[in-house]
């Protein structure tokens, strides 16, 4: 205890606010045993209980503030004190109390020598109220005596739940500049003409666009962690028609922070809010069982895919996360963004610069180290570059996923997931075809009985490197045009976060050999999506920015069909997940001899052979001559 206490009395802050509250203690136990005897006794008697006044005066105010100390009492901020505080300074006091009377009834029975009992119940009821104002003191002057400082932008706050009355109240008690809450909304009708931190609650979202009218909202903050993106959607469009442009939104929450939250946290709306914001609904404990103290190897680690799910991963407790990428800067990025809190959760990372196309490397690290899951997430991933370059989707997509699967099964990997994508479905392009190969590779070695492994598709991650928002907010950022292929084309759309979540599901389920299907809801128009971009800026589409339409590129379909679309799927206990009924099915000898024919039109760089041999291979497959390919 000596130790931590000057470790915590080294510290400035702590130790003023330390010294403080302990001199402030110190006088109001005192003055609380004086008047208490006081009460008792009376002026005239007080005078003939001066001994025994004097020696308990140390036991009450040593014996009070140790028992606030041990209870942490001292490290509490009085700008953030609630009623968990004083539960806790009652408790303190009320144990003190407790401990006073049994050691005075003890000392009755064996000396014959006691206090009168009326002094600790005096001394609670006394010491008590002055505690709990003194350490309330700077709250009631922040929030109520000063009050808000009428500065900053008009600002309405949507949602009067904790979330939204703990950003009221930072923003009160810190006096921020930035914001000056006008009222608050609330379909709750128990809070429909209530008052928080003086702030009214003028009503429910019904009255929306006439408060900000009347009340000339400048910034809305939508206080509702759980709204789902069917409602943000509904209020986003509610608020740019009356003209606010600047709206802010709390975390969802997932992501809602471990302390509490406060005005640092809300931050501008984004595509992500307006597409998919429901909790994904996952079984943790399943997902641990599968992940917690493993060894776990992750390719494409330095990706959009592959980077997130080693972030996740951090939540599940592996021993070990083995991170293999071909590009060392985003795998530095990365090493250095997520280091600390892999040492504080006790996991080991082990960066290692890559290729999946190098076997002889990927032998070296499966004989060396012991590993359990993989997660194959390196892939080229660009429909229409790989139309010009299909020999490198090949080697890599291809070839690379045939390697990490031979040395899984051959050092005894547990289970293999492999990120595969709604491409695969009715390939165009041999970006998709190379995909699909990927699946069937995986079949086929599952079939061999030793590792599981099994595929996951899904359609377009929002944000990912090289996607189309990154591209439309560059566009936007410069002045426009943004750029959409064509008026009707669309894509199904998942945030990064919730498609990593489910692979990591899908994987804790698979039992080996499926292709799980992610529920992606339902298809986005590509130009909704760059208007919605556009509106997100303050911005008019087709007025502000231009939106110019530039044809179908190499391999692209118009519309991504249902990743449902071939076989057909049946549903697991999970509600996003699915799995496909997969009917065609290869050897590791078929393998072989498609991946030896294949070579061989690489060796000679003949593109066309490429592409046919694909064909001949992958079912459904279907090049798609775009007009942009034809003219080259």
């Amino acid at each position: 205890m000596t130790k931590k206490f000057i470790k915590e009395f080294l510290r400035p802050t702590k130790t003023k606010r330390f010294i403080f509250f302990l001199t402030a203690d110190t006088v109001i136990f005192s003055v609380s045993l004086y008047l208490s005897f006081l009460i008792a006794f009376g002026k005239t008697s007080i005078v003939e209980y001066k001994n025994l006044f004097l020696a308990l005066l140390p036991i009450f105010v040593i014996g009070k503030v140790s028992i606030f100390y041990l209870n942490k009492i001292y490290n509490v901020n009085w700008r953030f004190i609630g009623l968990h505080e004083f539960y806790k300074i009652s408790l303190s006091l009320f144990l003190f109390m407790l401990v006073v009377y049994t050691v005075n009834f003890l000392s009755a029975i064996t000396t014959n020598s006691y206090m009168p009992l009326s002094i600790p119940a005096i001394d609670f009821f006394i010491s008590l109220p002055l505690v709990l104002f003194l350490r309330a003191s700077k709250r009631i002057y922040l929030e109520v005596i000063r009050g808000y400082r009428k500065e900053g932008n008009r600002t309405l706050i949507i949602g009067a739940g904790y979330t939204g009355e703990t950003i009221l109240r930072d923003m009160i008690r810190n006096r921020e500049k930035k914001y000056n809450p006008i009222g608050i909304l609330d379909d709750d009708p128990n809070k429909m003409g209530t008052n928080i931190c003086g702030i009214p609650v003028l009503g429910g979202l019904e009255k929306l666009e006439d408060v900000c009218k009347e009340n000339k909202i400048e910034t809305v903050i939508i206080a509702i962690p759980s709204l789902n993106h069917i409602k943000m959607k509904e209020i986003f469009d509610r608020l740019t028609s009356v003209g606010i442009k600047d709206i802010k939104v709390v975390p969802s929450i997932s992501r809602l922070p471990k302390s509490a939250i406060s005005v640092k946290d809300i931050r501008d709306i984004s595509i992500e809010d307006l597409l998919s914001r429901e909790e994904v609904k996952i079984d943790k404990g399943k997902i641990s069982d599968f992940i917690s103290g493993k060894v776990v190897f992750v390719s494409g680690a330095g990706g959009s895919i592959g980077s997130e799910i080693v972030r996740q991963l951090l939540n599940f407790y592996p021993r070990e996360i083995i991170m293999f990428e071909i590009d060392e800067t985003e795998l530095h990025n990365l090493l250095l963004e997520i280091k600390d809190k892999a040492k504080e959760n006790e996991i080991e990372l082990v960066p290692i610069v890559g290729d999946v196309k190098d076997k002889s490397k990927l032998e070296k690290i499966f004989s060396s180290k012991d590993i359990d899951v993989v997660f194959h997430a390196a892939a080229y991933k660009h429909v229409p570059l790989m139309e010009y370059y299909p020999e490198e989707a090949v080697k890599t997509n291809i070839f690379g996923t045939f390697n990490l699967a031979d040395v899984s099964v051959k050092y005894g990997v547990e289970k293999f997931v492999n990120i595969s994508t709604d491409k695969a479905v009715n390939p165009t392009s041999i970006m998709g075809a190379t995909k699909r190969v990927a699946e069937i590779i995986c079949n086929a070695f599952n079939q061999l009985g030793k590792t599981k492994f099994a595929s996951v598709r899904f359609g377009n991650v929002l944000g990912s490197r090289g996607s189309v928002i990154p591209i439309f907010l560059e566009q936007i950022k410069k002045g426009g045009p943004v750029t959409v292929t064509h008026p009707e084309m669309k894509r199904y759309f998942m945030t990064i976060p919730e498609a990593v979540l489910l692979v990591f599901q899908a994987g804790a389920i698979s039992k080996g050999g499926e292709v799980f299907v992610l529920d992606m809801g339902d298809p986005v128009k590509i130009v909704k999506l760059a208007e919605e971009l556009i509106r997100l800026h303050g911005l008019e589409p087709h007025k502000d920015i231009e939106i110019k339409y530039i044809g179908l590129r190499p391999g692209e379909k118009l519309f991504e069909e249902l990743l449902t679309a071939e076989e057909g799927t049946y549903k697991t206990k999970y509600e996003k997940i699915f799995i496909a009924n997969i009917s065609y099915k290869c050897t590791l000898d078929d393998i072989k001899k498609f991946l030896n024919d294949i070579l061989i039109a690489i060796n000679q760089g003949d593109k066309e052979e490429i592409k046919a041999i694909i064909a001949r291979f992958v079912p459904f497959y279907k090049e798609k001559e775009s007009e942009e390919l034809t003219k080259n």
